[in-house]
């Protein structure tokens, strides 16, 4: 298999997902799920994806359509469209899979995941996380991650207006 190929066959639709999923939980994985709009990535991006693939044995990523990051962060996001963030995000080495969502919560897709880790920055409270629920009724944890201070993709869109 090429590099690309390998980069592509993370990319996944929900139904191969499931298969996926059920591939590594017989194999006894330990599941991680996280989810964002990873629009430009970036440092902290990185750090904060890393550190949540530690958790686990798999992370797997639940990204924004287009239309759903729009509609979270204005009508001048995404910055990148949905394919290139695919892409981008699926080249990572920590990211074991990657699908769309276009919900405005990931509840369903953590519900067809059923991860033993959920994962989010600590700008939330974990109780408050979206999944929640579904994590903690099946014995796994939820999970926060600091991000590197400085470190934003909205920091970066408004230097580049700056200049």
């Amino acid at each position: 298999m090429t590099h690309i190929e390998s980069i592509h066959s993370k990319i996944h639709t929900w139904e191969t997902l499931k298969t996926q999923v059920a591939t590594w939980q017989a194999q006894g994985k330990k599941i991680v799920f996280s989810n964002g709009c990873f629009d430009l990535v970036h440092k902290g991006h990185i750090d904060y994806l890393n550190r949540a693939a530690d958790l686990g044995d798999v992370l797997v990523m639940g990204l924004n359509t287009d239309a759903s990051v729009s509609k979270l962060k204005g009508p001048h996001r995404p910055i990148q469209d949905e394919q290139s963030r695919l892409l981008i995000m699926a080249a990572l080495q920590c990211v074991s899979a990657v699908v769309l969502f276009n919900e405005e919560t990931p509840y369903d897709l953590i519900k067809l995941v059923q991860p033993d880790v959920l994962v989010k920055g600590s700008d939330y409270q974990p109780e408050n996380i979206v999944g929640y629920d579904i994590v903690t009724t099946k014995g796994g944890m939820v999970k926060t991650i600091d991000f590197l201070p400085g470190y934003s993709t909205s920091a970066i869109e408004k230097r580049i207006k700056e200049i």
